[in-house]
């Protein structure tokens, strides 16, 4: 499947991949931006020629039949989307019970144009003492790029300037929905 993924992406559909996905057991992964369907199977693509487990949450009705097994299948798991709800700490603990877990979320939270980015990924991957991954799905050149894992410093305004530095000039399948602001 690896090489049926790279030739689907690099080859067929004429994308690139710039950095490496360093081997690491846990890690908060970040793929932005977020603005297409389309971005889904682009990060299946990359997550098989990476060839890393990379696990996902997606709202609880895409894990309903007919799909559900799909996504599951995928490495997909439902969460709840309520306000009351403290998923950050329901996934810090994720990490804490599993020696192999990266956790790849759309920072956006929606396919839809966003002001600012949900900031949960930040809280998981430091209450959970894990780096940052960033991806970037840039349409515009046709680029993947990884960067190399960030150990968060607890100071937002540090930590979120360089995260946005990371994701500037990216563009998402559908330009008008691209954010890439975090505060």
């Amino acid at each position: 499947m690896r090489s049926i993924s790279r030739f689907i992406l690099l080859t067929l559909l004429g994308w690139r991949i710039k950095g490496t996905f360093e081997p690491i057991d846990q890690c908060v992964v970040i793929a932005a931006p977020h603005t297409s369907n389309w971005d889904f199977p682009l990060g299946l693509l990359t997550r098989k020629i990476i060839g890393l487990e990379i696990n996902y949450i997606g709202k609880k009705s895409l894990f309903k039949p007919l799909w559900g097994w799909f996504f599951r299948w995928t490495g997909g798991a439902p969460v709840e989307r309520e306000k009351n709800s403290d998923a950050v700490a329901a996934i810090v603990s994720l990490f804490q019970k599993k020696k192999v877990f990266r956790l790849a979320l759309a920072p956006e939270g929606t396919r839809k144009k966003v002001e600012r980015w949900r900031t949960g990924f930040y809280h998981i991957a430091l209450g959970a003492h894990v780096p940052l991954l960033m991806i970037a799905m840039d349409y515009a050149k046709k680029e993947v790029r990884i960067s190399q894992p960030l150990w968060l410093v607890s100071d937002p305004d540090a930590d979120f300037a360089k995260i946005e530095a990371f994701f500037k000039g990216a563009q998402g399948k559908i330009p008008a929905y691209t954010s890439l602001n975090i505060q």
